[in-house]
């Protein structure tokens, strides 16, 4: 994932670093699916709770009372794309959706480790606020973004804005839906492309 439209070039060999980040990455997709599974599972009526000590997991709504919320990348698209960029981001991003409201929208906090656009390490740090403005289509939701972006080194240094110190401000905004404790979400990536993720969220 990038801020900009230039191209990779060959350059350092992180293959040994991919490796281990895609091993995670499946890990958290397998861990993902085996909670909806879980989730999806019908209930023994033997074993339902009395109202006062139920369980969060039979929440009616969890994209709207879960906290925590784990997401992965599965597609990404330059907007002027190259041979040479690099489309496989391996997006590992931890996200708490706090109890505290403002404007009717949701604050929250998140960490993310990816390969950005030139194949370099990537890690996003970053506070936000999250709103579901259609009352008829309430698991709809925007997000909003913004924090400290660290990874675009050497040659790629100067290829997103005020990236002097080798951390720079950003900015992203993104829209998702949820099904359940499953969502999606459609990340703008500044002018240079987007990425849909797939995440599940967790009480």
């Amino acid at each position: 994932m990038g801020l900009d439209n230039e191209v990779r070039t060959p350059g350092t060999d992180f293959a040994s670093d991919r490796a281990i980040l895609k091993t995670s990455r499946l890990a958290l997709c397998a861990i993902t699916m085996l909670l909806g599974l879980v989730m999806a599972a019908p209930v023994n009526a033997q074993l339902v709770m009395p109202a006062a000590e139920e369980s969060p997991w039979s929440a009616p709504e969890p994209w709207r009372t879960d906290n925590l919320y784990f997401q992965t990348s599965i597609y990404t698209r330059h907007y002027r794309p190259s041979p040479d960029h690099n489309n496989t981001q391996d997006l590992i991003n931890v996200e708490w959706r706090f109890d505290r409201f403002w404007l009717s929208g949701q604050w929250l906090a998140g960490a993310a480790f990816f390969w950005n656009s030139f194949g370099q390490p990537t890690e996003y740090y970053y506070g936000g606020w999250l709103a579901r403005p259609f009352s008829g289509a309430q698991p709809f939701y925007v997000k909003l973004t913004a924090g400290a972006l660290h990874g675009y080194k050497g040659d790629y240094q100067n290829n997103i804005p005020l990236n002097s110190s080798g951390t720079a401000p950003a900015v992203l905004p993104a829209v998702g839906y949820c099904y359940s404790r499953f969502c999606s979400e459609l990340v703008l990536f500044g002018t240079s492309g987007i990425m849909v993720t797939f995440g599940v969220t967790v009480p």
